[in-house]
C-alpha cells in the first residue's frame, strides 16, 4: 500500500483502468436489466447528479487535506533552517573550543537535514536517518558540556537553541509522516467506482452520452493523480525543496 501511495503516476494508471471497467461493468448491468421506464428517468438522473455532487465534494476535501499537508513540510522546512542559523549564530556565547566544535557539527547536521529533503529512495532514508540520530547525540553533548561546566543564562541560551534545533526535526518528521488516511483514499475511490456505474448505465438507456464513458474515468484518474502527487513527499513532480536549508548551507561556506 505504502508502494501505491507513493507512487503517483502508478495510482493514475489503476484509477483510469478501474473507473473505465467500472463505466463498462455498468453499461453491461444495463443490457441485463432491460430499460428504465420513463418515469424512473428523473429518479436515475437526480441520483447519478447527488452521487457526482458528492464525489466532487470529496475530491475538493482530499485536496484540501493534500495542500495543508504540503504547506506544513514547506514551514517546518523554513522553520529548521531558522533554528539551525540560529544556534550556528549563539555558538559564540559558549567557549571559543566549544564555538568551533558546535559549528563543525552544525554544518554536518545541516547536510544531513539537505539530504533528508532530497532523498527519493526510501531505502536512503535509514542510513540518513541514523547518521543524523548520532549527530543530534553529538550537538546535545557539546552544548551541555559546557553548560554543566559553567551554568550562566548567556550558555542557557545556546542550550535552548540547541533544543529548538532538535525539535524542529522532530516537528519536520511528524509532518512527513502525516499524510492522507487511507480510508479518506478508499471512499473516494470506491464513490469514484459507483459514479461510473452509474454513468454506464445510463449511458446504455440514452441518458448519458456514450463517450463520457472515458471522460469522466480519465478527468478522475488526473484529480487522483494531482492529490496524490501533492501528497505525497517523495514521489511524484511536486515536492518540498530545502530551499531555506540550501540557501543557509551557502551562506555558512561563504568567506
Amino acid at each position: 500500500m505504502n508502494t501505491i501511495m507513493n507512487s503517483p503516476f502508478l495510482i493514475f494508471a489503476l484509477s483510469i483502468m478501474v473507473l473505465w471497467l467500472s463505466a463498462r461493468l455498468g453499461v453491461y448491468i444495463a443490457r441485463w436489466g432491460g430499460k428504465l421506464a420513463a418515469d424512473d428517468r428523473d429518479d436515475f438522473g437526480l441520483v447519478v447528479a447527488a452521487t457526482l455532487t458528492l464525489l466532487g465534494l470529496i475530491i475538493g476535501f482530499s485536496f484540501s487535506m493534500a495542500v495543508t499537508r504540503y504547506d506544513q513540510r514547506k514551514n517546518y522546512e523554513e522553520a529548521e533552517a531558522n533554528a539551525i542559523g540560529t544556534e550556528y549564530v549563539r555558538a559564540d556565547l559558549l567557549p571559543a573550543a566549544d564555538a568551533a566544535g558546535l559549528r563543525t557539527l552544525l554544518r554536518n547536521y545541516l547536510a544531513l537535514r539537505i539530504s533528508f529533503y532530497e532523498a527519493r529512495a526510501e531505502s536512503q532514508l535509514p542510513q540518513i536517518n541514523a547518521s543524523t540520530a548520532q549527530v543530534q547525540s553529538e550537538l546535545w553533548t557539546a552544548v551541555q558540556a559546557p553548560a554543566a561546566g559553567q551554568p550562566s543564562p548567556v550558555i542557557a541560551l545556546a542550550v535552548a537553541g540547541m533544543n529548538d534545533v532538535l525539535n524542529s526535526q522532530g516537528y519536520t518528521q511528524a509532518a512527513w509522516w502525516n499524510r492522507i488516511p487511507t480510508a479518506a483514499w478508499g471512499l473516494m475511490v470506491l464513490i469514484a467506482i459507483c459514479c461510473n456505474l452509474l454513468i454506464g448505465y445510463g449511458a446504455h438507456h440514452g441518458e448519458t452520452r456514450a463517450h463520457l464513458l472515458l471522460v469522466l474515468p480519465l478527468v478522475l484518474s488526473i484529480s487522483f493523480l494531482l492529490i496524490a502527487d501533492i501528497d505525497s513527499p517523495r514521489g511524484g513532480i511536486i515536492r518540498v525543496r530545502a530551499q531555506n536549508l540550501q540557501s543557509l548551507a551557502h551562506s555558512l561556506q561563504a568567506p
